[in-house]
């Protein structure tokens, strides 16, 4: 087991929930200053079930980062355009994984950061569906959002994590610690 000292660079940045409130106010918006910065050198893959074209999901994110960043910059926004993927789907349906894993191969990914900008009650079929494609093994996972409702779902929720993902892969962001 490696310590998180150890880790490798990410090579891949996969968001879940990629079309919801979360990106739109914050996630894009951090995004393009990443960019501005020189910072993002990795491919951006959105997952969502929106049933939307990869134009209006680029459109999404560019408006996202207006209305953040009225004066953003055209010349760092098409960069991150170019940067942006769509995998379409359910997160129950096995073609999503899959679609999800022949994109990560696509852009050779090895290290990818799966971030979940998703309700809390959807992470344990997430990680569960990484697993079933092998995808736990070729990166880390952030969790986004309150860790469970109360301290019972919040053991729940560690235990399918771990039984998924090493502790040195799991990265938590609770807004309410």
């Amino acid at each position: 087991m490696t310590s998180r000292e150890h880790q490798p660079v990410a090579d891949a940045l996969v968001l879940f929930g990629a079309t919801g409130d979360l990106a739109k106010r914050k996630l894009f918006p951090a995004l393009y200053r990443l960019e501005q910065r020189g910072l993002l050198r990795v491919p951006v893959i959105g997952v969502a079930r929106s049933d939307w074209t990869d134009e209006a999901f680029c459109q999404n994110a560019h408006d996202a980062i207006i209305a953040a960043i009225p004066d953003a910059a055209a010349s760092t926004i098409e960069p991150l355009m170019k940067r942006l993927d769509l995998i379409q789907g359910d997160y129950a349906d096995p073609a999503t994984w899959t679609g999800l894993r022949d994109t990560l191969d696509k852009h050779h990914s090895q290290q990818a950061v799966f971030y979940m900008a998703i309700p809390p009650s959807m992470f344990p079929t997430v990680a569960e569906s990484l697993a079933s494609v092998g995808l736990n093994e070729r990166g880390r996972i952030v969790v986004e959002k309150p860790f469970g409702r109360d301290w019972a779902s919040a053991v729940a929720l560690n235990k399918t994590l771990h039984s998924v993902f090493p502790e040195d892969r799991i990265y938590r962001i609770d807004h309410y610690l």
